[in-house]
């Protein structure tokens, strides 16, 4: 029998040792919880927040059986002992903290502090298995390109009457090319050269007679490709802005495909609460800075995003609103320091024109003005605690900057402190509103009790399955099934451990996954063990007869496993939310079985087998 390298079960001993650390997490389970949080992202919680919140939970004691109150750097987290007292204590907490705060449901991990420090942490668990409501909303890409295209006309119109190019009319055609016709062809060539200069992002061409004359510009493919790019990340951003209000701890928003987004929101189940904020409004407003000698009626004072900014007075008058802005975009100035590019609509640019030119060297401040939605808790006739949803407005300064010149259609925004801020200011300018309608195109509500009932029934499988091929596998193979046995137990903690590792989200098809992969797992030590019984049965002594099984064995079970591998890969490349959550489980599964059928169990074999001289009989 072929010696076994000592490194080999060093490797073998110290990823078992790695996995059970890792794995480990999931053995506790999270508690219920209800997450405390500052609207604003710049303000930490303090003692002041944590003192209402224990004072508010002990006068209701009555109503909470137990609680336990963790401070952190960015969020309070009450724990709780049942999802019943979770949704007690946000409804009690909803209706005496007021709109300063965001209050969320969540899991809170109970993750010993020795584990945590070593990066070890459970999986995370799918909304099949948490409990919450999915939208699938697909971005109208068309009408993005339109809107786009409809602001370009209003400045196009604008530049051609400044040129005193003459022209009878301007719009979009079905094929979404712009069409302006021109009064007589002797302008043409002076038209077309202005337009191919001014407008890079059009092909340019002549279509009709020299009495039916038009001009045709028709986007280029990569500027095509680029709006409704910035369409969907203008929907993206302005969706997790809108999640925020529903007060969702580690909310979905993303994109699938080429033009579909999902949400996905744990622990909501109002689907027509969901859809009603997802769909609210938000705009920009953009003021000049009120001097010392504007009259108070005509001034008010805004709070700045950035709290630590405190107020600013600023003009009752409105240049322009975020309707006209047509695309922001964050770059860096020729000194190589942050900036945001404003585009503006034909209109837009015009009335900013007309505005800065007079007001150089004052500031013009950028208004977020945003549709929220509050609620509070009222008793009915029958005593009972009803939900009452309220719309209110907020108003916050995103940018107060100098006019160093008369701005229009396009202009930029300086002296901001990293290319972080510009991001962020670009996406937020850009989130205003949705740059393309969308529709629902799917909707589902996932209860907590059923998806409770999820994991149980998930679990229950998986051990029903394991439970039976071990017994079998120890009744057909004896000592080399307690070898198999012992190699699939190990694979599931290291199967689970590396989806840890990775951040995985574990989903009720990934719970499948796992259950197929143990039956793969078994199936790679059934085809060693067969060949093996077949060199002894050719009358190879049983050393050598183990030695070859495994050797033989090997190619096979390696071809078995990369053709499913591959199709793991394209199903997690093409497949949506369940589809990728079954491919991840069985794509790491097939990699963890390979190792633990192999080497494992030849580990093992060794241990009990490689030392016999002159073996006559092994139990398989």
């Amino acid at each position: 029998m072929k010696r076994y390298g000592i490194w080999k079960y060093i490797l073998i001993v110290f990823l078992l040792i790695l996995g059970f650390i890792y794995a480990l997490p999931n053995w506790y389970a999270p508690d219920p919880a209800v997450q405390i949080s500052y609207n604003s992202s710049a303000q930490e919680t303090d003692s002041k927040l944590l003192s209402r919140v224990d004072n508010i939970l002990k006068e209701k004691k009555d109503e909470i059986s137990s609680f336990h109150i963790d401070k952190h750097e960015d969020f309070i987290l009450v724990r709780l002992k049942s999802t019943e007292q979770q949704l007690k204590v946000k409804r009690i907490l909803t209706s005496n903290l007021g709109n300063d705060v965001v209050i969320a449901l969540n899991l809170a991990p109970t993750t010993p502090e020795w584990l945590i420090k070593m990066g070890a942490e459970p999986m995370k668990l799918g909304l099949d298995l948490r409990g919450g409501v999915h939208f699938l909303m697909e971005v109208d890409t068309v009408a993005a390109l339109k809107n786009r295209q409809n602001g370009i006309i209003q400045d196009i119109r604008r530049r051609l009457r400044e040129k005193k190019i003459r022209y009878s009319s301007a719009y979009v055609e079905d094929d979404q090319s712009i069409s302006i016709k021109l009064i007589n062809s002797d302008n043409l060539s002076v038209a077309s050269d202005f337009l191919e200069k001014s407008y890079p992002q059009f092909l340019i061409s002549t279509k009709g007679n020299t009495s039916n004359l038009f001009l045709s510009l028709s986007l280029l493919g990569e500027e095509i490709k680029r709006i409704e790019s910035d369409a969907i990340d203008q929907n993206l951003t302005t969706l997790r802005n809108r999640v925020n209000e529903l007060g969702v701890s580690e909310p979905i928003v993303q994109r699938q495909g080429k033009k579909r987004i999902v949400v996905q929101l744990p622990g909501i189940q109002d689907t027509v609460e969901a859809k009603k904020i997802l769909g609210k409004t938000a705009t920009l407003e953009f003021h000049l800075e009120a001097q010392f000698d504007t009259p108070r009626t005509r001034k008010t004072a805004y709070p700045h995003k950035d709290k630590r900014l405190g107020k600013a007075e600023l003009q009752d008058q409105i240049i322009l609103s975020g309707d006209q802005v047509a695309t922001a975009q964050a770059s860096f100035d020729e000194n190589g320091l942050p900036q945001v590019n404003i585009t503006l609509d034909g209109q837009g640019g015009a009335r900013m024109h007309r505005s800065t030119r007079g007001n150089i060297g004052k500031r013009l401040g950028v208004l977020f003005v945003e549709q929220r939605t509050k609620t509070t808790y009222k008793e009915n006739e029958m005593g009972d605690q009803i939900a009452i949803q309220e719309t209110y407005e907020t108003k916050e300064i995103i940018s107060l900057a100098t006019i160093r010149a008369a701005l229009g259609t396009q202009f930029r925004i300086t002296g901001l402190d990293s290319p972080r801020e510009s991001s962020e200011l670009a996406l937020l300018l850009r989130a205003g509103a949705l740059a393309a309608p969308m529709k629902f195109v799917e909707e589902r509500t996932v209860g907590p009790s059923l998806g409770k009932d999820n994991i149980e029934l998930g679990l229950l499988s998986m051990q029903i399955g394991m439970s039976l091929v071990l017994a079998f596998i120890l009744f057909y193979y004896k000592v080399f099934g307690v070898a198999a046995s012992l190699a699939l137990t190990s694979n599931i903690v290291l199967l689970i451990a590396v989806m840890s590792i990775l951040s995985a989200t574990l989903t009720l098809p990934g719970i499948a996954g796992i259950v197929l992969t143990v039956g793969m797992a078994v199936d790679a030590n059934v085809l060693i063990f067969s060949r093996i019984k077949e060199e002894l049965k050719n009358g190879k002594n049983p050393l050598d007869a183990i030695d070859t099984g495994y050797d033989r064995a090997f190619l096979t079970i390696m071809d078995a496993n990369l053709t499913t591998l591959l199709v793991a890969l394209v199903l997690y490349a093409l497949g949506t939310g369940p589809i990728k959550g079954f491919s991840i489980t069985l794509s790491i599964g097939i990699l963890t079985s390979m190792f633990t059928s192999i080497m494992g169990t030849r580990a093992l074999i060794n241990l009990i087998y490689g030392n016999k001289k002159g073996l006559l009989k092994v139990s398989i």
